[in-house]
């Protein structure tokens, strides 16, 4: 009844788009994608369509999951992504073995450990996850922050900002090094290339009106924000969100309000376009303590996620 097949380019798009449509409808931070953006996302540098997989139910489609191998990454990790069941196949076991073909997958291709996430909210995805032998290591979460009343964020008087020109290279390929810097630390990092950080801000299919911004002491780029909204996912959740898209600070230059500098200034470009609300992503293991850091400046967690690992037995 059950057969789970690979995804054939130029041919399942359609399919793809329809489950993840009606799987993901409910997210707070996720919309309806269009067959076209998901053939802009198949042409991101880093993506790989290997380890996608179609579950069909007797020549219905049922679900999908992604085992994605990252081809810069040096260390023998893959990540379980986009594990979704139309609703009218749920509880037949179809998410269950769609998960083991794509561990089996990770496996086929030499990994040794496996990533995952699943919203804390999602008993049934957690327990999967968990009933499959994978711990969580650490939580992220998804916040957000009223944008009024801004004036009040301290600043740093000594840093000086200024606006990325996106038409220069050599401010995109700062964002780049800025970026590779400051996250270095940061868990499941790996170098940012260069094509990555030019795909980001010119070719996502998901945001628009995106601009950056550099904090500048004694002459020195020491750390950057970008930001801009997603017009489709306001559209259809009626809202007006914008996003804190990243933001990063040098570290010897932390702890001096220069993270705060280029929060403010984003957050005044994103009311500059009529958002209510902004949103951002973070580690709450953060070693830098970011989450304390947007907590000061009045946002609050709107859902956390566990982040999982299972070692892979070869």
């Amino acid at each position: 009844m059950l057969r789970i097949r690979p995804f054939r380019k130029g041919v399942d798009e359609e399919i793809y788009v329809s489950v993840y449509n009606s799987a993901f409808l409910d997210y707070d931070d996720v919309r309806s994608v269009t067959v076209q953006e998901v053939q802009t996302l198949e042409k991101a540098p880093s993506y790989n369509l290997e380890g996608l997989l179609i579950a069909e139910w007797d020549g219905q489609t049922a679900g999908m999951v992604q085992a994605l191998v990252d081809e810069f990454r040096e260390e023998k990790k893959g990540f379980i992504q986009s594990l979704a069941v139309l609703p009218e196949f749920r509880r037949r076991g179809i998410a269950k073995k769609l998960l083991l073909k794509a561990i089996e997958s990770l496996k086929n291709r030499g990994m040794e450990v496996a990533g995952a996430w699943a919203q804390t909210d999602r008993v049934s995805c957690v327990h999967l996850y968990e009933s499959l032998g994978f711990k969580r290591v650490r939580t992220s979460s998804l916040m957000k922050g009223s944008l009024t009343e801004k004036s009040k964020i301290e600043v740093s008087e000594a840093v000086t900002v200024r606006e990325a020109n996106l038409k220069h290279d050599e401010d995109v390929a700062l964002i780049n090094r800025l970026d590779n810097e400051a996250f270095r630390e940061h868990f499941n990092y790996r170098p940012v290339t260069l094509e990555e950080t030019e795909y980001m801000l010119f070719e996502m299919p998901w945001y628009r009106h995106q601009k950056a911004w550099f904090a500048v002491l004694t002459g020195q780029p020491v750390g950057y924000v970008i930001a801009g909204i997603d017009a489709g996912l306001n559209e259809e959740k009626h809202t007006k969100y914008g996003w804190i898209l990243d933001i990063g600070v040098l570290k010897p230059f932390r702890r001096q309000k220069i993270g705060l500098t280029l929060i403010r200034g984003a957050m005044r470009y994103l009311i500059s376009l009529g958002m209510e609300k902004a949103l951002l992503y973070v580690d709450n293991q953060n070693p830098t303590g970011a989450i304390k850091l947007y907590e000061r400046v009045g946002f609050e967690v709107l859902h956390s996620n566990v982040v999982y690992e299972l070692h892979l037995a070869q």
